[in-house]
């Protein structure tokens, strides 16, 4: 069963869809985690069950997170997207906080070809799991920001929350 929730972030409201979990910390795999006003981000679908308390934990987490006091996540995902998406959303997780790389890197970790890169950048758009899979740690290798499902306003102000500090 799909359950939901809603709740309030220093970049807005976050919308958290998962699936229950037998394996999950607190019973709930999560399969979305949208940005208010993210491109291409979930919105609550008729048959979903509104259900607060089978997020605890992620909420927990995301609390934390966002008071300075954790660095990663340790959260079940439902996994999804095809291979190719899945070996970059693996190499985004393996980005440290307060860190960032650029999309070159990125492919190299992969071993996908420079030609690649137009492909790698729709994977990290694809991306359902904003902030805790941190594809917000991308950059352009000038250096500049680019390219955010939730927008370049909420990625600064992810790095900025990480200690790093970019010109947008």
């Amino acid at each position: 069963m799909t359950l939901y929730t809603t709740t309030d972030s220093p970049l807005g409201e976050l919308l958290l869809v998962g699936e229950e979990s037998a394996t999950a910390k607190g019973g709930t795999a999560l399969a979305s985690l949208s940005v208010p006003g993210q491109k291409g981000g979930a919105s609550i679908q008729d048959g979903w069950r509104r259900s607060p308390e089978a997020f605890t934990e992620i909420l927990s987490q995301l609390r934390s997170y966002f008071d300075g006091e954790v660095t990663y996540f340790d959260i079940e995902y439902v996994s999804g997207g095809t291979e190719f998406q899945r070996r970059v959303w693996q190499a985004l997780e393996s980005v440290p906080y307060g860190t960032t790389t650029t999309y070159g890197r990125l492919a190299e970790r992969i071993g996908a070809p420079r030609a690649a890169l137009r492909a790698l950048g729709a994977a990290i758009g694809a991306n359902p799991l904003l902030i805790v899979r941190p594809c917000h740690r991308v950059i352009g290798a000038d250096g500049s920001l680019t390219g955010y499902a939730g927008g370049l306003p909420c990625k600064q102000q992810l790095l900025l929350h990480e200690g790093v500090r970019q010109a947008a």
